[in-house]
């Protein structure tokens, strides 16, 4: 099944595309949407960002809410809630650099925006003009940021590239994608992006490090809708949003593995958290935001399963770790 994203409004191609291929009403969750968004938009001018103390030498779980339009912060281990990020206008993927900073894509406001490791105000805000972001991903290489625009005020989306994660980005696009929505650095610099085609297919492709055009992944595996990219240390991790799995794809788009994720339902953004010494190993985890089933579950990685623990978060979108 096919839903339209949480984020709002969509161009009117992709909306009659989506609309033709599933020959149904959105899904549960969809109707009222605007609304709810709008009321948790207006509370939260009332509202206050806060973080326990305790927070600033801990390591922290980031989960973004698109029902009140905050960011939760837990402590990892323990999962206790530690602090509390509003003021937000549809936060959606969130990631982190290497100084612990993370960035949360605020795609109602065309921002991104970065929070220090425990910190309660930004300590930067990047415009992204007349485009709607969804997720974001940190080179580890150069420390760009890669920004996935869903759809943009003209059309269809692109991949905004801020340089040092700083200024103005540079978009890139690719004419198998029309819809972009996550996408992930591998350890060399090289960026990959999934996404969805005029007709709503699922697109997987690569842009190479250095260059200005994207190659297309070719997959055997069909996957419903576009969910969370990240590189897990050897190979991309693409998750498809409808049916909760995890696939484990090489460069060259050959299936290496997968993971089903038991109790999810409608995943958008995971994060992988992989020990520095074990990568793709056991003793990884995998934070998945179950957006209909309330909960953000920890699941072993690349094992999958059933959670081995769970936090209770309203429609959570995205997630990331900060150390």
């Amino acid at each position: 099944m096919i839903r339209i994203s949480a984020g709002g409004l969509m161009p009117p191609l992709l909306v009659s595309a989506l609309l033709a291929g599933c020959g149904a009403p959105q899904s549960q969750g969809e109707t009222g949407y605007v609304a709810a968004q709008t009321t948790a938009a207006s509370s939260a001018t009332a509202r206050h960002s806060w973080m326990s103390p305790e927070a600033k030498n801990s390591k922290l779980l980031y989960v973004s809410s698109v029902l009140t339009n905050d960011v939760y912060v837990y402590a990892y281990s323990t999962q206790k809630l530690v602090g509390t990020l509003t003021g937000f206008s549809t936060p959606y993927g969130l990631c982190v650099d290497k100084a612990a900073n993370v960035w949360i894509v605020n795609d109602g406001a065309s921002q991104i925006v970065e929070y220090a490791h425990g910190g309660t105000a930004p300590v930067a805000t990047l415009s992204d003009p007349g485009e709607y972001p969804e997720g974001c991903s940190v080179d580890p290489v150069t420390g760009n940021l890669a920004v996935t625009n869903f759809y943009s005020s003209t059309g269809g989306g692109s991949v905004a590239i801020y340089a040092g994660a700083h200024g103005s980005p540079k978009l890139y696009s690719d004419p198998a994608i029309f819809n972009y929505r996550f996408c992930g650095y591998d350890a060399n610099g090289n960026l990959f992006v999934d996404g969805a085609s005029s007709s709503a297919a699922f697109a997987l492709a690569e842009l190479p490090k250095g260059s200005s055009t994207f190659t297309s992944i070719s997959l055997a595996q069909k996957i419903e809708w576009p969910g969370g990219v990240q590189w897990d240390g050897k190979y991309i991790a693409v998750g498809d949003t409808d049916t909760a799995m995890i696939y484990r794809i090489n460069a060259a788009g050959q299936i290496k593995g997968s993971l089903s994720l038991g109790g999810a339902n409608y995943v958008n953004q995971f994060w992988l958290e992989i020990p520095a010494s074990k990568l793709a190993r056991r003793g990884a985890t995998a934070i998945v935001p179950s957006q209909d089933g309330g909960v953000v579950g920890y699941y072993k990685y690349p094992s999958g399963g059933s959670p081995t623990s769970t936090v209770t978060v309203s429609e959570p979108f995205g997630a990331t770790v900060s150390n």
